[in-house]
């Protein structure tokens, strides 16, 4: 037979979809044989969200409702199913279930799409009953029951990065005590500088939440169940722990085989392809293109996922396409404060050999005379040789987001922190200002 490939495998869940679901895939299907294989029934969970009760039923529907779609457009869909190994060099793979029992089949094009496991620190007490992990719908699931059983009244939190500020948000919100515990001297510490991280601390303390920062968990005590915390500075009762130190890609099945970055993903190039031909990996598993630092990085993110999984599909489907890179855009809303980051913070862009310099400004959203107002605060990471931009963080009441996707194409571009200077905004005194916190920033560079 005369083809350029026949059988397209993605392993892993979620934005695995996002390959099959390719236009690529979906209007050429008798040409492409497309299997899904995954070991869950549904989504992975994120942990933000004000109302966990709710988690369950929309994820769960959603997940039903993506499965069916794939499904619906020719794909072969495989769940609660283990993939035990891969053997590249021949293009098989092994996996099992209950409908099939075990499986040998071969490959043409491979995407992997295995995500992200939770680090799960060595503690004394870690087995203990409610003692927990929020990555997978299932594990929310089974929080979720707990808590409607009643007699957890006090839950700490391990990890003070998104996941473990949100939970502590939505636990609190559910008329928890919580105490929010983590050895950085401060909450959000890998996407923020600290006048920024310090700025949700106080409005975590403000809100309720115990802020225990800059202690290492040592132990977690209690007969079968926990009962209380050790840390490096004190002891204190609860009835709930939930892990949320970090998670590591899940890049097992490529070992010794894959290249992989220092902490475990698979490198990729622009058009998701591993170091092995026929192979891809998308998502959590796999490193980015950086635009920041030039150069490949890890940034686990659902945008970068969402992308990644595309690109993988448009290359393994025969149409060259190649990822601009990332920036690395995120935020974060608790209690009404929001906090949005794209590019390098001032640390981590020193880290990266940048002789730093930075510009910062505060300043009302709107003008003076307009009765509801909110003030903006801005911070620029810029490059003192070549003065391009390299990141920026924002805080404020205000919904001042869409600032996020003007930085993040800046970075992309490189563009320079005098070009943003007299960059032509619009004004409107419901919007903002004639000249507002973004351009006073960059006016005021040095």
């Amino acid at each position: 037979m005369n083809r350029l490939f026949q059988t397209i495998f993605a392993v892993g869940c979620l934005f695995a979809l996002a390959s099959c679901n390719s236009d690529d895939v979906t209007n050429d299907i008798d040409q492409h044989k497309v299997e899904v294989l995954s070991a869950k029934t549904s989504f992975e969970a994120s942990g933000g969200t004000n109302n966990v009760t709710v988690v369950g039923n929309v994820v769960k529907a959603y997940a039903a409702a993506t499965w069916a779609t794939v499904k619906a457009e020719g794909a072969k869909v495989s769940i609660n199913t283990e993939v035990e190994k891969i053997d590249f060099d021949k293009k098989i793979i092994y996996y099992s279930n209950k409908e099939d029992g075990k499986v040998e089949e071969s490959y043409d094009k491979l995407i992997l799409a295995t995500g992200s496991l939770p680090i799960i620190p060595p503690i004394p007490g870690r087995e203990l009953e409610n003692v927990q992990q929020v990555k997978l719908y299932q594990d929310a699931q089974a929080v979720i029951e707990k808590l409607e059983l009643g007699g957890i009244n006090h839950v700490t939190v391990v990890g003070s990065g998104y996941i473990g500020v949100e939970l502590a948000e939505a636990f609190k919100r559910k008329g928890k005590e919580v105490a929010l515990l983590d050895i950085a001297d401060g909450c959000l510490t890998g996407y923020y500088d600290p006048e920024f991280s310090n700025l949700m601390k106080q409005n975590l303390i403000d809100n309720g939440i115990d802020c225990k920062f800059g202690q290492a968990l040592e132990e977690i005590k209690g007969d079968k169940k926990v009962e209380a915390v050790k840390t490096s500075n004190e002891e204190f009762a609860t009835d709930m722990v939930i892990l949320c130190v970090g998670f590591r890609p899940n890049t097992e099945l490529g070992k010794g085989k894959l290249e992989q970055f220092k902490n475990g993903a698979y490198i990729v190039n622009k058009k998701q392809e591993t170091s092995v031909k026929d192979v891809y990996a998308i998502g959590d598993c796999a490193t980015v293109y950086d635009n920041a630092v030039d150069g490949i990085n890890y940034i686990a993110l659902a945008t970068n996922a969402v992308r990644s999984g595309i690109i993988a599909a448009h290359n393994a489907c025969g149409t060259a396409i190649e990822s601009i890179g990332v920036q690395g855009s995120n935020g974060i809303s608790i209690y009404g404060l929001h906090l949005i980051s794209t590019g390098l913070t001032a640390e981590k862009a020193a880290k990266f050999g940048y002789e730093v310099e930075t510009t910062s400004f505060e300043d009302n959203q709107r003008p003076e005379f307009m009765k509801e107002n909110d003030i903006v605060k801005i911070k620029i990471v810029y490059d003192k040789k070549t003065r391009r931009v390299l990141g920026m963080q924002c805080a404020s009441r205000y919904d001042m987001s869409m600032v996020n996707h003007m930085f993040s194409l800046a970075i992309q571009e490189h563009v320079t922190i005098d070009r943003i200077a007299l960059l032509d905004i619009f004004f409107l005194p419901h919007f903002n200002k004639p000249y507002n916190y973004i351009t006073m920033a960059a006016l005021t560079a040095k």
